[in-house]
């Protein structure tokens, strides 16, 4: 079950509006969909950062050296995933 929806009004540049529209229409979906779209995507990379931040936080302590392999290996992984998406 989806959320109702709320409307808003943004201030954007002409020129970025005109890619908007241009993009909305290649992917055939309502401009509102689009940035619907992004800002969901944004929120995503964003929580992805901060879990990246936080795990680089925690991984500060010292290692055995298998373990530092294992740390180093899952953050370029995740790495990859989180600038990948945009």
């Amino acid at each position: 079950m989806r959320s109702p929806t709320v409307k808003t009004a943004i201030s954007l540049d002409s020129g970025l509006f005109r890619q908007a529209q241009g993009l909305a229409r290649r992917m055939k979906v309502s401009r509102s969909r689009l940035f619907a779209t992004a800002m969901e995507e944004l929120i995503e990379r964003r929580r992805n950062l901060d879990l990246l931040r936080a795990e680089n936080t925690a991984c500060r302590t010292a290692e055995e050296p298998n373990e530092e392999k294992l740390r180093r290996s899952r953050l370029r992984q995740h790495r990859r995933l989180v600038q990948g998406q945009w």
